[in-house]
Order: C-alpha cells, then structure tokens, then sequence
C-alpha cells in the first residue's frame, strides 16, 4: 500500500472516530405545564430518524450529535424541538409540553326516555328525535354509514348466470351511476379524514412547521398520498400516529411549497 493509500486511510478512520465520539446519549424529562409527568411522548432525531418514546415517569435516553433536532410530539400537546449544543447538554433536559386548547361541547340534558313512544316522541322534538325513540325501543346503533351501495359487476352478472337479473343493479352499472356513486364516497370520506385531523390538531402544529394555514388541508391530503399510512391511522382514530407519519411527509411538502412559490 503506497503512502498516498495510507493517507487515505488515515483521514478515513479519523473521520469515522471523530462522528463517534461526537455522538452522547441525550437524557431528559417531559412534563405538562402542571409539572405532570408524560408518558409516551415520541422523541424523535430528526438526523438520524432515531425514535424512542419517554416511559411512565416521562424519562427518555436518545442517541444524537451536536446539531441534531431533537423532536417532542404528542398527541393534544404542542410539538417542542429542541437542538443539541456543540458541547452537548450540561445536565438532564427538562421538556414542557403545552396542550393544545379544546372547545367545550354545550351540553344538553336530556330527560330519560318512558318507553311512551308518545310521549318520548314530544320531548325528542327538543333533542334528537332518532335517538330518542331509538333509546325508547331499544333498537341498536346502524354500524358504518348509512348510505346506498354502489353496484357491483360480479353482483350483477351473477344472478345473471343463474337465470335472473338484477335490473336495478344493471342500470346502475349501465348510466353510470355506479362509477359516480364510488366517486363521490371516495371523495367523501376523504373531506372527513382530513376534518378529522383538523378538529383534532391547532393550525399553530402545521404553520410552525412552514405550512400556511390556508395549505393545512391540501398538506394533509398530500400526506394521505405519500404516506398511505397516515390515513390508516386516521381510520384507526390513532391520533399519536397520524402526528407521527405527517411529521415524516413535513419537510418534503414545504420544499415543494418553497420551489413553487412565485418570485416577487
């Protein structure tokens, strides 16, 4: 091996120690503003992708190097980044997580059903009507949403087969109405994934991340795209893993934002 090669080395290995002795362990503690404990808080390095989540006292140990962003979400609470100094943390990091404000819903009181349809149909007139009578007759709770299903080829060519025919079905598939039934459900739930996830998280997570409050719901769909998983959670109704997998499609969508915006 010639002395160039060796240099080569050389500088190899005395980079590849320098980023390992450059790297510690970062320990620390996250509380509400109450001073309460939190648990399953996920802290997340955001250079090295590492993911850890803070335990029943609300301590958590995460490895990271001068630099790295250290990320704090949960869900309900504002997210807190924090970065790792050039000499490190002199102490134990103590993180505060602010709750994000919820509105109250007006409550109502309702007086208990009699079992009188009659009578429990007068007071529904100040409630909701449905569920009044449904507590009256004990009839359960319709599962999923109430509406028409599409029609299927298979359904209809199938009793075809069979000696029978579906007329209703066949004309569905035939005008169309079918194909426009799916598109407008799909178009649907997707309008209520993304309420779900507005209703549940203040704008102030999306626009510190470089997300204009007017793009939120466009950025939410995007996620929806990129990262199919982000809508699985929302079916779910697992909050901490939407924040989670929208954190990951972040950074992508505000370089998009920044290449497409328009010079003044």
């Amino acid at each position: 091996m010639g002395i160039k090669d060796w240099k080569k080395v050389s500088f190899l290995l005395v980079f590849v120690f320098h980023n390992f002795f450059s790297q510690q362990t970062v320990t620390g503690r996250i509380t509400d503003d109450d001073g309460e404990n939190l648990s399953s808080v996920i802290v997340i390095n955001m250079s090295s992708d590492q993911k850890v989540y803070s335990n029943s006292m609300g301590l958590f140990s995460i490895d990271a190097a001068p630099n790295d962003e250290l990320r704090f979400v949960k869900a309900d609470f504002r997210r807190v980044s924090a970065t790792v100094p050039s000499n490190g943390f002199s102490s134990q990091l103590l993180v505060v997580l602010i709750p994000i404000p919820k509105e109250i819903e007006e409550v109502k009181v309702v007086k208990k059903p009699t079992g009188d349809l009659e009578t429990d149909s007068r007071l529904a007139s100040k409630a909701d009507k449905g569920e009044m009578v449904r507590q009256a007759v004990g009839l359960p709770q319709p599962v999923g949403k109430m509406r028409e299903k599409p029609a299927e080829v298979k359904q209809v060519l199938l009793p075809i087969l069979l000696g029978s025919l579906d007329v209703q079905g066949t004309y569905d598939l035939i005008s169309g109405k079918a194909r426009r039934q799916k598109r407008q459900y799909r178009y649907d739930d997707l309008q209520e994934h993304i309420a779900w996830v507005r209703n549940r998280v203040d704008n102030e997570y999306f626009t510190a991340a470089g997300i204009p409050e007017e793009r939120i719901s466009e950025f939410i769909q995007y996620s929806f795209e990129v990262k199919p998983q982000v809508r699985t959670y929302v079916k779910a109704k697992n909050l901490s893993g939407v924040l989670l997998r929208m954190e990951e499609t972040m950074p992508a969508y505000v370089e998009r934002l920044k290449k497409n915006k328009t010079p003044e």
